[in-house]
């Protein structure tokens, strides 16, 4: 979420998050269990550190087999949320539904499309990631993945960002970023991960085959373990000696390099 200043008694300004809509939460056990099961998207799970009982598994279980994050928290991050009985649990709906990728993959290829697919790693401006997400609709891709930990959450900002995109492409969330790859190899997908110091250009890429681009955080860059998962590591040629491009506008460049090689 976005964060705020808010002035602190005595001057200076601290940093928080502002505070989910009630209409956006579901609160307590049964409703958690009962909203996943019905298929209602859920960004998040608030649950009480230590919680025990019945249905703790089953949300759990369910929150396992659905990708849905679980933060394990104190009794005042729930209580802080919301003033009702909360029962140890807190969920926060989203704005998007998530996919499964070997059911996108699969699509994708029984359509007789060739898949171009999004990887972000690490990107927490909602900003980027809608901006992102419309250059990928306009330029053909078919799918973005993400963690489900470590990137901003695809709100109402975002979804806003994105001009609706992030509503007519499909989000395929994943515990893990190396077993995404994994399953993108095994599908006959190239993985290539955008790099600063690497070698290779972009236009010398071959973006026409079935291929997943990793983009990383502007500070941080592609995580090391999934650079040395990749297939590619490429950069994009700049005219001028400066720091690098936005990661949306980057995104912008490789997937437009995609829709030309491809004859869009």
């Amino acid at each position: 979420m976005e964060q705020r200043k808010f002035k602190k008694p005595g001057g200076g300004f601290r940093q928080q998050a502002p505070k989910p809509k009630a209409s956006s939460l579901v609160i307590g056990r049964q409703p958690i269990v009962e909203a996943i099961n019905a298929g209602k998207a859920i960004e998040r799970i608030f649950m009480l550190r230590g919680a025990t009982g019945d249905i703790i598994p089953q949300i759990k279980q369910l929150a396992d087999q659905y990708n849905i994050p679980i933060n394990l928290v104190p009794v005042e991050k729930l209580n802080g949320l919301t003033s009702a009985n909360h029962q140890g649990c807190v969920a926060i709906t989203g704005k998007v539904s998530y996919l499964d990728l070997q059911d996108v993959i699969s699509h994708v290829t029984e359509q007789g499309q060739t898949p171009l697919f999004l990887i972000l790693d690490g990107i927490t401006d909602v900003r980027n990631i809608g901006a992102i997400a419309r250059s990928a609709v306009c330029c053909g891709a078919q799918a973005i993945i993400i963690p489900d930990r470590g990137i901003a959450a695809l709100n109402e900002e975002a979804i806003k960002s994105s001009a609706g995109a992030l509503e007519r492409i499909s989000i395929c969330r994943v515990n893990s970023l190396l077993k995404a790859i994994d399953t993108l190899h095994l599908n006959g997908i190239k993985v290539i991960a955008s790099e600063m110091e690497a070698e290779t250009k972009l236009y010398d890429c071959q973006l026409q085959e079935p291929v997943a681009v990793i983009m990383g955080s502007e500070d941080k860059g592609v995580y090391p373990a999934l650079r040395k998962a990749s297939d590619t590591l490429f950069n994009i040629p700049m005219a001028g000696n400066f720091e690098s491009f936005n990661v949306s506008v980057a995104a912008g460049i490789i997937l437009y390099e995609a829709m030309k090689q491809r004859g869009a």
